[in-house]
């Protein structure tokens, strides 16, 4: 008699039938697919709990979800990564190899992207009845090659293999309308003569950490109508009507590259309206159907919509949503206008990412009515009426009504979609304490004096189960065996190690794991790029999108520095140093590829001076990305966190960083000013100017000349950029950059050199006291309590949703399905 197969070995015969030609991707995926064998039990329980128990239901929506791998994460969360990779021991596999099989679900570009992969992990865990809405796009954000110094981009065909995560779901197909115009009938408006395009889910599970409850996160696909044009059947064109199906069904083709920065471009528009469409088609669908596991439509009193849906609008790409939920609730179920009203803004919610002007979205009228018509006659009504209620509080200011309109009307007519965010939701959050002040006080100063009572802060977090528990299992070893294994989803009862914070075996235990960490990621970097680094010296990583405002060309004016003064005295002590920046910058923004280049060049000239030596070291980390920042992250000594005050909103990698034991030399901007609340400031290296400073400089006027004429160090610096000592071959390759040091500068990089500078020697001071050191390593550690997504998450249901978090286990797979949770 046979012996039964596992799983995987039916798997594995599925999928190729003969183990003597299956290749390492067919067992990656017979590994996947028989995970997510795992999962699926799980996911439908979970589903089939929500239906029963129909708990308000939180609807997340966002363009980006940054998700990286799901492999590891999904065996950890459901609790059977020890059986896999034992499983697979035994067939002589090792399990790393199969996991870098896997491609990066690169559905985002950096920070808003990421976080909101982290809420996913958070909603799944705290058992809410949470799904994400977004877009599965064919191409997430592009692949970075760096050239001669310079990034290039390749597309990212990540679903070229398939994806064994996702499932499509073809019985969900909804039709989403483009263009056409709008009619007065006696029953109402009618949107007639319109473009179709239809909206194909797929979901994906997102497993809550070991407690059975499986979440879904829903991407829409563009697909084109099967019913062709007629013209080109008469004109007897058939090629042709088929080619042209691909246009419908770009809109889901490509993710925009763009950070932090408002390209207006039609396909962008349609892709926030075809996500939004579909998205509140699908919330309606189940609104109606959800009791008792009802197909039938039983719910038809939308004035219950607030107490059952809760809608968060990440940023304002799904600000559409607001529009088009009074286009459902006003043309098709016929509710009077200020019924519609009340419900739109009870269910909707906007958090707010950036401040800066150029990210700002405004969509020309003149482009929202070709593409939604009944949107911008909507549009324009809710601008009309909420100008009413601004002449109510403040009759006959003129110039406060301008500068609230929804309609901005100096030079192109356009729409403010913050402000229809902030107009058309009942909560408007910041995503760190300083970020919602400023908001408050300066760009949405008289939304703030209108409705008070909207705006929130919400500082951001990061899921612990990805950003340590998968990416450093040695420091994760040693935490739980010193304080037991709850912190995983109570993040806070890591302060718990405080007290042993001076403790110099548990100093030496922490310092092992750091060590191990450094030295596989010393081996990367060899295999990688070719450089041979010092696994002894300090790793100083910042990893982040280019961005003016995010200032690498500080960091970089702080390398080249390093070099002047060991050039200048070889023979002086220095504290070793291996600086890596990593990132991508947005393929039209000439001047963060400009920074990359320098990094680079620098790096070159740095990298092979025989003076120089294994001193210092400068690498630029190539196609910085959610799996790349797992193997960075757990090995980095310091982390720069160093944008100019009141630009970055709160940023999320610092957190990662803090988490693992990196410690941090920042300006007191974003989450960095709570971050050296929580550990204290002896715990961080603060420098710079304040938001205040800024705003003093800004209005004195800033004159970078004054700085650089000051500073015999710090002229020499822009000099040898200026001068192409760094491009021999090119002298005025970086005249550009010396330029907007000098003249254009937004971000004040001189202003904070001085600083800098000085911060950074007192790093290298402190390095080389290593018990001091691992002492604020540990603090570090200790105080990212506050920084999981979870104790987020918990504040939005709380403050936001009106959801509570449940932490009791739904039952496994195997148990009756009356073991249920209340």
């Amino acid at each position: 008699m046979t012996t039964p197969q596992s799983d995987f070995e039916r798997r594995k015969q599925i999928s190729v039938r003969d183990r003597n030609v299956s290749t390492l991707r067919d067992y990656y995926f017979a590994l996947a697919h028989t995970v997510k064998d795992h999962l699926v039990s799980r996911w439908i329980r979970t589903q089939q709990h929500y239906y029963e128990k129909d708990p308000k239901r939180v609807y997340y929506l966002s363009l980006e979800f940054y998700m990286g791998r799901s492999l590891t994460n999904t065996m950890i969360n459901i609790g059977i990564q020890s059986a896999c990779d034992e499983a697979l021991y035994q067939l002589g596999l090792n399990i790393e190899e199969l996991e870098d099989v896997e491609e990066d679900a690169g559905l985002g570009n950096g920070g808003l992207g990421r976080l909101a992969a982290c809420f996913l992990d958070s909603m799944a865990t705290l058992g809410m009845a949470a799904y994400g809405y977004g877009i599965r796009y064919e191409y997430g954000i592009f692949a970075q090659k760096i050239i001669n110094g310079e990034q290039q981009e390749e597309p990212d065909d990540w679903l070229r293999f398939g994806n064994p995560w996702e499932k499509a779901r073809p019985e969900y197909m909804i039709p989403v309308n483009l263009y056409g115009h709008v009619e007065d009938t006696p029953s109402g408006k009618k949107w007639l003569n319109t473009q179709v395009v239809f909206a194909l889910p797929y979901d994906n599970p997102i497993p809550g950490y070991n407690n059975n409850v499986v979440n879904t996160l829903r991407l829409w696909s563009a697909k084109s109508p099967i019913d062709f044009n007629l013209k080109f059947f008469n004109d007897g064109d058939y090629i042709q009507a088929v080619l042209d199906r691909n246009l419908a069904e770009n809109i889901s083709r490509v993710l925009y590259p763009n950070d932090n920065f408002f390209e207006g471009k039609e396909l962008r528009l349609k892709q926030e309206y075809f996500m939004c469409a579909a998205t509140l088609q699908d919330i309606i669908r189940r609104f109606k159907a959800s009791k008792f596991g009802c197909r039938e439509n039983i719910r038809f009193n939308f004035e219950l919509l607030p107490e059952k849906v809760a809608i968060q609008l990440n940023d304002t790409h799904p600000s559409l949503a607001i529009p088009e939920l009074m286009r459902i609730l006003v043309d098709i179920e016929h509710l009077p206008w200020d019924v519609a009203w009340k419900i739109t803004v009870a269910t909707c919610a906007y958090t707010n990412h950036t401040v800066l002007p150029e990210a700002l979205e405004r969509w020309p009228t003149s482009m929202l009515e070709s593409i939604l018509p009944r949107h911008m006659q909507i549009i324009y009504q809710i601008n009309h009426f909420h100008l009413e209620d601004v002449l109510r509080k403040w009759p006959g200011d003129l110039d406060r009504m301008r500068r609230m309109s929804l309609i901005e009307e100096d030079g192109e007519k356009r729409v403010n979609m913050a402000h229809l965010s902030i107009v058309g939701s009942h909560a408007v959050n910041g995503v760190a304490r300083i970020h919602s002040e400023i908001i408050k006080k300066d760009i949405f100063k008289d939304f703030y004096e209108l409705t008070p009572e909207k705006f929130q802060n919400k500082t951001n977090g990061i899921t612990p189960r990805r950003w340590l528990l998968m990416c450093n299992p040695g420091l994760s070893d040693v935490i739980s065996n010193k304080i037991g294994e709850e912190w995983i989803v109570h993040l806070d009862q890591l302060q718990q190690l405080k007290k042993f914070a001076k403790d110099s075996s548990f100093q030496t235990e922490v310092m092992k794991v750091k060590q191990e960490n450094k030295l596989r990621l010393a081996e990367l970097l060899e295999k990688d790029y070719g450089v041979k680094v010092n696994p002894a010296s300090l790793f100083d990583i910042q990893v982040k999108r280019i961005h003016e405002y995010k200032r690498q060309l500080l960091n970089c004016l702080h390398i080249i520095t390093l070099y002047n003064r060991i050039k200048k005295n070889p023979s002086a002590k220095f504290t070793p140093r291996t600086i890596m920046i990593g990132g991508k910058a947005a393929p039209g923004y000439y001047t963060a590829k400009k920074i990359i280049k320098l990094i680079n060049f620098v790096g070159n000239v740095v990298n092979n001076d025989p003076i120089v030596g294994d001193k210092l070291k400068v690498i630029f980390l190539e196609n910085y990305r959610v799996t790349l920042a797992e193997k960075i992250i757990p090995a980095a000594d310091l982390s720069e966190q160093i944008s100019t005050a009141g630009t970055e909103a709160s940023g999320t990698g610092n957190m990662k960083f803090m988490l693992n034991g990196g410690l941090t030399i920042g300006t007191l901007d974003g989450a960095n000013v709570e971050m050296a609340e929580e550990m204290g400031n002896e715990n961080i290296f603060i420098f710079g100017m304040t938001v205040d400073e800024v705003e003093a400089l800004q209005r004195k006027g800033y004159n970078a000349y004054e700085y650089y004429e000051k500073n015999p160090e710090l002229k020499q610096v822009i000099d040898q950029i200026q001068n192409g000592f760094f491009s021999p071959g090119n002298p005025d390759e970086f005249k550009d950059l010396a330029d907007i040091l000098l003249k254009y500068d937004r971000f004040y990089l001189l202003a904070d050199y001085d600083a800098y500078i000085a911060m950074q020697d007192k790093v290298s001071l402190v390095y080389e006291n290593q018990s001091k050191w691992l002492q604020m390593v540990i603090h570090n550690i200790a105080s990212s309590g506050k920084f999981s997504s979870d104790r987020t998450i918990i504040e939005y249901g709380k403050d936001i949703w009106d959801v509570e978090p449940i932490y009791t286990k739904l039952p496994e797979p195997h148990e009756p399905r009356d073991l249920q949770l209340g």
